[in-house]
């Protein structure tokens, strides 16, 4: 698949650039990207700290008291609910959070959901994300006119341009990656997505390595 690739400012020419079909142009498939994305999601979700009850309590198992004549109820023993230092009745309980997905199932993700970019049309490929003047109105001024849509991902090589990184913080339709950081979720959350030069070589290598 060959797409022309960009200039930051849409104005020069950066050429052409040959997409890996193996990378870009798989068939995309609704039931592997919902699982995939659903396992995202999950693999983020944090767990409440547990608290102890009344079997984790560390207090004696001696009888509080007298069963009668003492005036007050018969409690079995200090590990009660109702007692200071007692266990916590019903209280949050440790629950799992960490399902397991096939590595190639993730792998074959990530692929559907870079060919489905290429296949809608929205995907871009820059040549690169140097900026003469880090500024965010001349970064803003410079996006609209590629097309971006209302939010954009942007993926670069292996470190993030710093210059770019600054003048799009303040950008709220702009998120940014590195190229190790490419996942699923963030792809298909976005409407359009854009790759550097070196954004491309990472994922291809990432696959065919």
């Amino acid at each position: 698949m060959k797409v022309k690739v960009q200039t930051l400012d849409a104005g020069g020419k950066g050429g052409d650039i040959e997409l890996n079909d193996a990378v870009f142009g798989v068939e995309p498939r609704g039931d592997i990207l919902h699982r995939v994305v659903t396992w995202q999601l999950e693999k983020r979700r944090g767990t409440a700290r547990a608290a102890r009850e009344r079997s984790d309590v560390a207090r004696t198992g001696k009888k509080f008291g007298r069963q009668k004549g003492g005036g007050t109820a018969r409690h079995g023993d200090r590990r009660a609910p109702i007692f200071v230092g007692g266990g916590k009745a019903h209280g949050p309980r440790v629950r799992d959070f960490n399902p397991s997905l096939n590595k190639k199932i993730r792998a074959l993700g990530l692929r559907m959901a870079l060919s489905a970019k290429a296949k809608d049309g929205n995907l871009i490929v820059l040549d690169n994300l140097d900026l003469q003047e880090a500024k965010t109105a001349a970064l803003k001024a410079q996006l609209g006119k590629l097309g971006l849509g209302k939010n954009a991902l942007v993926i670069d090589g292996d470190a993030l341009n710093v210059g770019f990184a600054n003048a799009s913080a303040n950008l709220r339709e702009i998120n940014l990656l590195p190229a190790v950081g490419a996942n699923v979720y963030d792809i298909l959350n976005h409407e359009t997505l854009v790759l550097t030069r070196a954004a491309v070589e990472k994922l291809e290598a990432r696959f065919n390595g």
